[in-house]
């Protein structure tokens, strides 16, 4: 007796099936493992965004991810103000080498009363600060910035006066801390920003 006539589609779409089990078998091509932390990638320190001083536009603090910071809370009206000229000079000297100093002018000790661009104004002008300052902001106690309080927390210590300086390494960790009284360029802070930046090399 003759078989039945089968359509050609028909056919097709059986044969398809009965393959498809053997290519469902075929195991997934083995994806690369991740690593725990990808080169430039922002460590949670600098996970914030934060309104720049001149313009009060948000900026990223993951911009200056892989970089050595010098972090500094400044004020206007300071026994340490004349300060602002030689960390302007630490900025220009090892910027090419990726360094940076990060300003945050704050009235918590109630010598930084101006507003965001008479402090811009003031930098500018009488020092000629060039390094990114942020907008007023408070570093110390309840009312302290996530980022500041992310800093005395790895630190130990919140800033006592203006011109408190903490140094952060390649990878978002304070690797020291520095007084008000000392200065922009005293040896034991050239060493430390030397040593973090020999240390990529």
């Amino acid at each position: 007796m003759p078989r039945p006539f089968m359509p050609l589609t028909l056919a097709l779409t059986l044969a398809a099936c009965s393959a498809a089990p053997a290519l469902a078998q075929t195991p997934p091509p083995v994806q690369p493992r991740a690593s725990a932390a990808a080169p430039g990638a922002c460590p949670a320190v600098l996970r914030h965004t934060l309104p720049r001083l001149q313009d009060e536009s948000p900026q990223p603090l993951c911009q200056y991810a892989g970089q050595v910071l010098l972090v500094v809370n400044t004020a206007s009206y300071c026994g340490y103000t004349n300060q602002y000229q030689g960390l302007e000079a630490l900025h220009a000297r090892y910027k090419a080498q990726g360094f940076a100093v990060l300003g945050f002018p704050s009235n918590d000790f109630a010598q930084e009363t101006g507003s965001n661009a008479q402090i811009a104004d003031f930098c500018s002008n009488t020092f000629g600060v060039r390094f990114p300052m942020f907008a007023k902001s408070s570093v110390k106690g309840a009312e302290a910035s996530a980022f500041y309080r992310e800093l005395a927390a790895q630190a130990g210590e919140a800033p006592r006066w203006n011109f408190h300086k903490y140094l952060l390494d390649r990878q978002g960790r304070v690797v020291a801390s520095f007084g008000s009284a000392v200065a922009p360029d005293d040896p034991k802070i050239i060493r430390a920003i030397e040593k973090q930046l020999d240390s990529f090399r």
